[in-house]
């Protein structure tokens, strides 16, 4: 009663794990995103394994039924079409209920767009934000933008073919053409390429063809830059003029905050007229 995540090549078929084999070719049952892409997998490292449809029409269905066959000790693997199911693709609905059910689930790690793409990005991946796949329609699109643009850890998508020269161009409005960022397309196959660059840049490349629009995208995107700590200059000044002169005073919360001497040393004027500090010191 044991339900095994497999990890599948995102391209290049030499990347497939001799763990990842093993298992396919032991386990009773093969749940596969599109079994015909599949099968010429099946094919090359000699599965005859069966294999069932599971995909996002018939996910809510085919996730009980599997579910029962786990229950009366058949043993299934899932698949994607490519690298590791549930990252953009189905089967949350099936280790949910797998698990609720009492059944073990097991990953076989292996390719993943996500952590290739990250790996040669060039950008931070301490933290990053996954996000998926972008809506189609350009105002959600946008929506989403916002609502990640303050993010500080790198964001990452997936995108298609078919909207990716129009994605970065609401990427650079909305988040700013300044923006660095990488795209990489094809990740493991014939024609890979990962280009790196601003997001004006990049989004002019996909409209002059440096940037073949075909295959699939990781699009990955520096994080905004952090806000500092904000200061409220007069509070720290009236602080510091009960012990210390104006000059003096200037002088340090200059160093601890960076705001010039001459505004605070003005500001240490403007309260002492007020009244509202006692200055210690002229």
């Amino acid at each position: 009663m044991k339900l095994y995540i497999v990890a599948t090549p995102i391209g290049n078929l030499d990347d497939m794990s001799g763990r990842a084999i093993t298992t396919l070719k032991s386990v009773d049952l093969i749940a596969a995103e599109d079994t015909r892409h599949s099968r010429t997998l099946m094919q090359h490292y000699g599965i005859d394994t069966p294999l069932v449809a599971y995909h996002d029409h018939n996910e809510s269905d085919a996730s009980e039924s599997l579910v029962a066959k786990l229950l009366a000790g058949t043993s299934v693997a899932l698949i994607s079409d490519a690298g590791t199911p549930l990252i953009s693709d189905p089967g949350y609905r099936l280790v949910k209920l797998a698990r609720e059910q009492g059944v073990e689930v097991i990953p076989i790690p292996g390719a993943s767009a996500l952590t290739a793409a990250l790996s040669v990005s060039g950008l931070p991946t301490d933290r990053f934000l996954f996000i998926g796949f972008l809506p189609s329609k350009q105002r959600a699109r946008e929506a989403a933008l916002h609502a990640v643009a303050q993010e500080t850890a790198t964001i990452v998508c997936y995108e298609s073919r078919h909207r990716i020269a129009e994605s970065v161009r609401d990427m650079a409005s909305v988040l700013g053409g300044e923006r660095n960022a990488t795209i990489a397309r094809e990740l493991t196959k014939r024609f890979e390429q990962t280009l790196q660059g601003t997001l004006a840049e990049l989004s002019e490349a996909l409209e002059s063809k440096q940037i073949t629009e075909k295959g699939e995208f990781v699009v990955m995107i520096k994080g905004a830059e952090a806000a500092g700590p904000s200061y409220d200059h007069a509070e720290l000044m009236s602080a510091l003029l009960v012990e210390l002169p104006p000059r003096k005073a200037a002088g340090v919360v200059s160093q601890i905050t960076g705001e010039s001497r001459k505004v605070l040393y003005d500001i240490a004027l403007s309260l002492k007229e007020s009244g509202t500090s006692k200055p210690g010191g002229k």
